[in-house]
């Protein structure tokens, strides 16, 4: 089977479960822009030069991965997406990530006032995935205002993602120039 299948060739794109709607649909919309956060995580893990900040960043996309494949399921179909043994986002998740700032706040980072991005390549590509992060939480916020978000938790990670991306920064800036651009 081709990658190109054409089936989207008119505007339309498939839901899990074979449901078709409008590529512009905000569920679209929602896991689209994690699937960008999810790109800009990884070129933010291929710039990194610390086994610390990669191997998190693995695992937040491996997250991404769950998230993304809840936000592709239309609400109707939830409950057949769990019986089917897909994973959803949970709580556990989101306090990782709490730990993971408290783990880097702990570490007396060095940081001025509103951080200007760019100080290094790798502290720059984290500060393009937070505000990708921040943008796929908006387009979340979306689907919830509209009811169509039966996982509140999944704001709630992008939320902590974004601050623990943030803390990520300005932890590599720390760390690759102590003294503050």
């Amino acid at each position: 089977m081709s990658i190109a299948t054409k089936t989207g060739d008119h505007g339309q794109t498939g839901l899990m479960y074979n449901r078709r709607v409008s590529k512009c649909h905000p569920r679209v919309e929602a896991y689209g822009t994690v699937d960008e956060l999810n790109a800009a995580l990884g070129l933010a893990r291929a710039t990194a030069l610390d086994g610390f900040v990669s191997e998190r960043l693995l695992a937040i996309q491996q997250d991404l991965v769950v998230l993304m494949g809840e936000l592709a399921t239309g609400i109707e179909d939830l409950d057949r997406y769990r019986t089917d043994g897909f994973s959803q986002v949970t709580p556990s998740q989101t306090a990782r990530l709490d730990a993971w700032v408290g783990e880097i706040e702990a570490q007396k980072i060095v940081y001025h006032g509103w951080a200007t991005p760019g100080a290094n390549l790798h502290s720059a590509a984290l500060d393009v995935a937070r505000t990708v992060c921040r943008r796929s939480e908006r387009r979340v916020c979306a689907l919830q205002e509209a009811d169509q978000l039966a996982n509140p938790q999944i704001i709630i990670y992008l939320n902590r993602l974004a601050d623990l991306l943030w803390l990520l920064a300005r932890w590599v800036e720390t760390k690759l120039s102590p003294s503050p651009p």
